[in-house]
């Protein structure tokens, strides 16, 4: 698995969290899904990126009823400069995967626009839901 650096002036790029817990991954929750595939394109990508892409994986994200979640997390510097991590919902498809990683590849949250076929799988992050449930 293709690691990333942190420079000495504490830069990290555009990070791609993918859900791989209970529900995301599952191929009998989402059985047309080729999940070892398309994290197999992401590290790819990742690794041709020339340390301008990271993708890691993680156990469960929360939002299970969501799956495949993914998390699009901003440079540090896009981060110093305000940006958010972007939560996505639903990553079920090439076509998802592909909008993804050309965002990624632009820079991500507060470097490019995510393409606008990405707005309708934007979900609130786990602790967003809490506070509007209160």
């Amino acid at each position: 698995m293709p690691k990333f650096s942190i420079s000495a002036a504490g830069s990290r790029p555009c990070t791609l969290v993918v859900c791989r817990g209970c529900c995301c991954g599952d191929a009998a929750k989402n059985p047309g899904t080729d999940h070892a595939g398309q994290l197999a394109r992401l590290r790819a990508a990742a690794a041709a990126s020339d340390g301008r892409i990271a993708v890691r994986t993680t156990d469960c994200l929360g939002p299970c009823g969501q799956a495949n979640v993914m998390v699009v997390q901003p440079s540090s510097r896009a981060r110093q400069r305000g940006a958010r991590a972007t939560w996505l919902g639903w990553i079920l498809d090439d076509d998802a995967t592909d909008d993804i990683l050309a965002w990624a590849e632009q820079g991500g949250p507060g470097v490019a626009e995510p393409p606008a076929t990405l707005a309708l799988q934007v979900i609130p992050p786990p602790s967003e839901t809490r506070k509007r449930a209160r």
